[in-house]
């Protein structure tokens, strides 16, 4: 016998109350098969068809959201490839917490890949704390380079060499960087580059797939400064200049133009090409990174980023 519009109507009721305490009052499907007296399959049932009938409208109302839609907005008016915004610490404006996590995601995802990808690391907290997250992985078809050098002039070697670390825990070969992070003298920066090596880990460095770089900032707390690699009148003259912030110890202003300086005829980092469509993905937060941060971005150097909501409301107020 065919089913009469009343039995219709009163499954479909039943379907509505069964989405209702499902989605809404968080009910098992054991516990609404028990308050609507049937099967927890009839249950099962109700609530399938309570979505495929739309009459449960799905509403995600969670601080993920905010994060998503602050991603979405970066990404539009920025033109970034990719861009992933997680929640922030209330009341602490210079929080990083969750980058690690989320970077070392990402991380994950490209070491993924069965076949063979070269991927590059810069340095810094960051990205050294995203390399501690990561899992203890097998992916030796992967080569991991480093975009910097690995020492300061006096010889003395960085504590935040990224690359090492995440070979180390992946098992893959390690291609670092060995010259100073900036050269005593242009001259020098020649010579260094002149060697077959150094040439070699610079082929790797643009050939990669993917690139990693955390964003530093300038003024007294800036990385450059406290781990050594720029004396304290370098520092002063770079801010004079107009100087906001530093990519793999590339400087630049807020309009993320190179500035013409000392500093950066020197550094030996590998080369900058803004805007080359590669796969650059920066990781940075906090008050104190906003403007470096928002100069990368206008800059192209980067056409990726994590960040968290905070930052990116602040990024998109300055935009």
């Amino acid at each position: 016998m065919a089913s009469t519009p009343t039995h219709e109507n009163q499954k479909l009721e039943d379907a509505a109350r069964a989405g209702w305490l499902y989605y809404v009052a968080g009910k098992t499907q054991d516990e609404i098969a028990k308050q609507l007296n049937t099967s927890r399959q009839s249950a099962q049932r109700l609530v399938a068809l309570a979505v495929s009938q739309g009459l449960i409208k799905v509403r995600l109302d969670h601080p993920i959201r905010h994060c998503m839609e602050l991603a979405d907005a970066l990404q539009r008016q920025y033109g970034l490839a990719q861009c992933e915004v997680v929640p922030s610490i209330a009341g602490d404006p210079n929080s990083a917490i969750g980058l690690a996590q989320a970077g070392a995601a990402e991380i994950e995802r490209q070491l993924s890949h069965r076949q063979s990808k070269i991927i590059a690391f810069g340095t810094g907290r960051v990205l050294r704390a995203c390399a501690d997250e990561l899992p203890a992985l097998q992916c030796p078809q992967h080569r991991i380079v480093s975009l910097v050098g690995n020492i300061a002039q006096d010889g003395s070697a960085s504590r935040y060499d990224v690359a090492i670390h995440v070979a180390e825990r992946i098992g893959a070969r390690h291609f670092p960087m060995p010259v100073p992070v900036i050269a005593g003298s242009e001259a020098d920066k020649a010579q260094w580059q002149q060697l077959a090596h150094v040439k070699h880990v610079n082929e790797l460095a643009e050939q990669a797939d993917v690139a990693f770089v955390g964003i530093g900032n300038l003024g007294t707390k800036s990385p450059l400064h406290i781990d050594g690699f720029i004396a304290q009148h370098e520092l002063a003259a770079l801010e004079a200049m107009g100087a906001t912030g530093e990519v793999i110890s590339w400087i630049y202003d807020a309009a993320g133009t190179l500035v013409e300086s000392d500093i950066n005829r020197r550094v030996t980092s590998a080369p900058l090409v803004p805007g080359n469509g590669k796969n650059v993905i920066g990781i940075a937060a906090g008050e104190d990174k906003v403007e470096s941060i928002a100069g990368a971005l206008k800059s192209a150097m980067i056409n990726g980023l994590i960040t968290n909501e905070y930052t990116a409301s602040r990024l998109l107020a300055a935009k």
